[in-house]
């Protein structure tokens, strides 16, 4: 009799962790001040963490449901899933606090943030790949 043993990942380093959670912080800030920048405002950090908070609040929501930490630079299911639950979370909780969700906002938003939280992973996961690959390690993960 054969017996199968399922293979488990090598456990993820805190820092690539900590990267992954900071990064896909600050994109979704980016994300938002960019998108206040055109509205003229007294109080403009005011405007960015409004616009800013359903969806960070969505993206801690994408990280507990992916459970994102285990392989936090991966794009499939996990980028993807953090990129899908902050947008749809994001405008639940927007129209819920009285903002809108205007179809042209949700297009953007969905481009964007499909731009930043999937782009950061990618260019993070080509970076690693080349370090490891130059160092004499090439680990496919």
């Amino acid at each position: 009799m054969t017996e199968t043993r399922k293979t488990s990942n090598p456990p993820v380093s805190r820092g690539i962790v900590i990267y992954a959670a900071a990064a896909d912080l600050i994109v979704v800030l980016v994300f938002a001040a960019t998108g206040r920048a055109s509205h003229a405002e007294t109080h403009p950090l005011l405007g960015v963490l409004t616009t800013a908070w359903p969806f960070l609040a969505g993206l801690v929501v994408g990280w507990a449901t992916s459970r994102a930490w285990r392989a936090p630079l991966r794009l499939w299911p996990h980028g993807v899933a953090v990129w899908a639950v902050t947008v749809a979370a994001g405008m639940v909780l927007r129209l819920l606090s009285g903002q809108t969700a205007q179809l042209p906002f949700v297009v953007v938003a969905l481009v964007v943030l499909a731009v930043f939280l999937l782009g950061h992973r990618a260019l993070a996961g080509l970076v690693r790949r080349r370090m490891n690959h130059d160092s004499g390690h090439a680990v496919l993960r």
